[in-house]
């Protein structure tokens, strides 16, 4: 596959990386497992959850080297 933007590359290749990751955890590909749609937004949510928890120790992180900066000046 050629790729004209290597983000989209590096996007690419780490979708391919979870996707292995997660059958050799699980056994079985997205498309061949069958849990109920309710399961499927279960996992969602908790995704989801984790992706705002990831966003605010991010920002915490990066106001903590704002800070840092500004005393150094």
């Amino acid at each position: 596959m050629n790729f004209r933007d290597p983000v989209i590359k590096q996007v690419v290749e780490k979708f391919i990386e979870r996707s292995d990751t997660g059958f050799k955890k699980y056994g079985v590909t997205l498309d061949s497992d069958d849990q109920p749609i309710d399961k499927w937004l279960e996992h969602l949510q908790e995704e989801l959850m984790d992706a705002v928890n990831y966003i605010q120790k991010t920002r915490n992180v990066l106001k903590e080297l704002n800070n840092a900066n500004t005393k150094k000046t």
